[in-house]
């Protein structure tokens, strides 16, 4: 072994690991990827092969046969990778930081193969046996190296089981209860809540159309859907028959600077704004329009049930429900004020940054867990919204939060129960008090603990009323439903 392969071969062993921290774990997050089947297990059954490698030439000699399997063995690793990039072509849109990865990954390991070729020719010729070597600190970084993609291709095979029962039900049982064919305008359509919103209307038969500021953030959408890009491309004839306001700035999305804080309630405003002009300029008014707001507009009010009408307390996630509500006053129009909870589903949200470090067993409450989180399933919220268009009575505020809320420490538990892992490691409170601010204080270690009055006094029934079988259906466990 050359310093020059060891070189490459560290080089390739760091690749790795930033391709599946940054991408695989990270942005992708293929282990929760519904339709990901064959990507795991191709990605499963390559890293259990890297394994075999990193012991084979960081601790061996291999000679005579055992050579000839160790090429045996990178051949075939060879293979699954160009079998891997084929697949991931077909089942997913890789954004370009993973292209270059992948392709700095394949070319490293044709440096290695052509290094490693006349070394593994002349130990084939040599008789038959593991030779026993010992690179110093080198061999015990391939042995970490290993356990790393052992532990990685096992989670691999174990995701790969589970990710046809992560496909989503059928999107267009969620708006049944809009009945005819209505045109339909949504902003904020791309996000988490609005493409499953956009899927359910167009899977239904109704005419959607998206406001987005990037066309090409709407390629996953279903079609048929119209795009815009700003609401003055709608002509003041057109027949829009209801308007669902979802856009906005993520509020966990980065630290509650000055700036960041304008920006949260800039987007919110100058968008709800946006959707007040163009009913007011539509020659035909649409029947309704559902704003959204959070449930944040209450304050943080410990053990309080609260519900529609409830008073409020000052702190910065009622400042920006506030500003929007009132955005969305003085329409002439029926108006829902949606003030929505914490939104579960394995594609997005909080809970998508949770369910890696719950499923590896690291997860816990946050502080001492006695806060309230009021929680909703994004397929149950996408229905409440279509309640709200398709439900003449309902108007002013709606909470669109599920009718039991649980307690942070109930949370976290149930999450732990559906993945059948223990959930017992708090994260304290002061660490991310000190480096996260008021947003640790508000987001995190508080909450509030509300009722959906209205949506039940209206006939409105969730398919996920107690946060167990919601869990169950999130994780892949829907018979545990």
């Amino acid at each position: 072994m050359t310093k020059t392969l060891w070189t490459f071969l560290l080089l390739q062993i760091a690749l790795g690991l930033f391709d599946t921290v940054a991408h695989h774990e990270g942005s992708e997050r293929l282990a929760w990827r519904p339709g990901s089947r064959r990507e795991l297990q191709l990605h499963g059954m390559r890293n259990l092969l890297y394994a075999v490698m990193f012991i084979a030439l960081g601790w061996y000699q291999p000679r005579g046969m055992w050579a000839l399997a160790l090429a045996a063995l990178l051949v075939t690793e060879l293979f699954i990778t160009l079998w891997d990039f084929v697949e991931e072509d077909r089942s997913r849109k890789l954004p370009a930081s993973e292209r270059v990865t992948h392709t700095l990954l394949t070319l490293n390991y044709g440096v290695i193969l052509a290094l490693l070729a006349p070394l593994i020719t002349a130990w084939a010729r040599e008789p038959s046996g593991l030779v026993r070597a010992d690179y110093g600190w080198l061999s015990w970084v391939c042995a970490l190296a290993a356990v790393g993609v052992v532990v990685s291709g096992l989670r691999d095979l174990f995701a790969a089981r589970r990710a046809e029962h992560l496909r989503p039900s059928p999107a267009a049982a969620l708006a049944t209860a809009l009945t005819g064919r209505q045109h339909i305008l949504i902003t904020g359509g791309t996000g988490f809540v609005g493409s499953r919103l956009v899927a359910a209307l167009v899977g239904a038969g109704h005419d959607v159309t998206v406001l987005t500021r990037n066309r090409a953030s709407a390629d996953t959408l279903p079609a048929p859907v119209t795009i815009v890009t700003d609401l003055d491309q709608i002509a003041a004839s057109a027949q829009i028959d209801g308007i669902v306001n979802l856009a906005g700035e993520p509020l966990s999305d980065g630290l509650w600077t000055t700036a960041k804080r304008q920006r949260i309630i800039a987007s919110r405003v100058e968008v709800t704004h946006a959707c007040t002009a163009l009913i007011a300029r539509l020659v035909r008014k649409p029947a309704v329009l559902v704003s959204g707001s959070a449930i944040g507009w209450y304050g943080l009010r410990g053990d309080e049930v609260l519900d529609e009408q409830s008073d409020t307390r000052d702190c910065f996630s009622h400042e920006v429900c506030r500003e929007w509500e009132a955005a969305a006053a003085g329409t002439g129009v029926r108006t829902v004020l949606l003030r929505i909870g914490l939104v579960l589903d394995n594609s997005g949200g909080m809970l998508a940054r949770m369910l890696t470090p719950f499923e590896f067993g690291l997860g816990g409450p946050f502080g001492n867990g006695r806060h309230w989180m009021s929680w909703i399933h994004r397929d149950d919220l996408v229905r409440l919204i279509v309640h709200a268009i398709a439900t003449p009575a309902l108007s002013g505020p709606l909470n669109g939060t599920a009718p039991e809320p649980v307690t942070n420490r109930d949370f976290t538990r149930a999450l732990g129960q559906a993945l059948r892992r223990p959930a017992l490691i708090p994260v304290p409170r002061l660490p991310l008090h000190l480096l996260l601010g008021q947003f640790a204080d508000e987001l995190l270690f508080s909450g509030q603990r509300v009722i959906p009055a209205a949506a039940l006094a209206s006939g409105f029934r969730f398919n996920y009323p107690q946060i167990g079988p919601a869990f169950a259906a999130i994780v892949g466990r829907k018979s545990a439903a």
